[in-house]
């Protein structure tokens, strides 16, 4: 399935999709698989695999921890792509967040061609952004890849025009200024910033996925009000670090939220 047909078959159902991020080889390879599909299993729509990188500068203390831990374990970007194959088998759109210089250094056709093989969907490049990205983009069209670049509160409405342009699959909306990680409340600023990058657009179809630190169901059900995805990251990555020292507790409290976070999205 496609990320198009993964939103278009939530909109079918009158709710938002559930987009959940993890990254790949924490606890480990087997451990950041096993976690992934029980996130499937439980509700996501949509996977996001983070690619671990050693300078992480828009990650919060959470995301970073984990990605640290896999790279000291020895997480490289082949692994990310075995995670992509295992996880996409599962017929759940499997995207790949990461920074732009791994990609470079992987060489960007190559990276799409692996992507591709894999059964990935596409990337979200969080540092890059369209006005940078010729090719990533040519890359991404030649081997059908979603192409998701983010917009802000901050972006001028040119941006938004500009970069929803270029994108396929999603838009990702992040609506919370600085890094990432969870929160107690969800922030002001992600309604108004779907509602002016859905009448900026040349795509009235796009759909616009929300990130900003949802944590639980009644936030998810918040931003499902105005979103056609939750994406859902930090709360993930802390539940497998809070219980580390135990595995199987840690997938069934990964199966818990994500329960608990689907309901959410489709209105309690």
């Amino acid at each position: 399935m496609s990320t198009a047909s993964a939103y278009e078959r939530a909109r079918s159902e009158g709710r938002a999709a559930l987009v959940g991020y993890l990254p790949a080889g924490y606890p480990d390879h087997d451990g950041a698989v096993d976690a992934l599909k029980v996130m499937v299993d439980a509700g996501c729509d949509v996977i996001e695999i983070g690619l671990p990188y050693t300078d992480p500068v828009m990650d919060g203390p959470v995301i970073q921890a984990a990605a640290q831990a896999a790279l000291e374990g020895g997480t490289r970007t082949t692994d990310v792509l075995r995670t992509v194959e295992a996880v996409a088998a599962t017929g759940v759109p499997t995207l790949v967040m990461t920074y732009w210089n791994p990609v470079e250094r992987y060489g960007v056709e190559k990276f799409a061609a692996s992507l591709a093989d894999a059964g990935g969907a596409g990337l979200i490049t969080p540092d890059l952004t369209p006005d940078f990205a010729p090719e990533w983009i040519a890359a991404a069209d030649e081997h059908d890849l979603d192409k998701v670049f983010l917009v802000s509160p901050s972006s001028t409405d040119e941006r938004i025009t500009m970069t929803t342009a270029e994108c396929r699959g999603f838009v990702y909306a992040t609506a919370v200024m600085g890094v990432t990680g969870a929160r107690t409340t969800t922030s002001g600023l992600a309604g108004p910033l779907v509602e002016r990058t859905k009448r900026l657009t040349a795509q009235p179809a796009l759909p616009v996925g929300v990130g900003l630190g949802v944590s639980n169901g009644a936030q998810a059900a918040d931003v499902a009000q105005f979103a056609d995805g939750v994406i859902v990251g930090s709360a993930f990555v802390r539940t497998l670090l809070d219980h580390r020292d135990d595995r199987a507790a840690g997938l069934a409290a990964l199966r818990t939220l994500t329960e608990d976070l689907a309901r959410g999205v489709r209105g309690g």
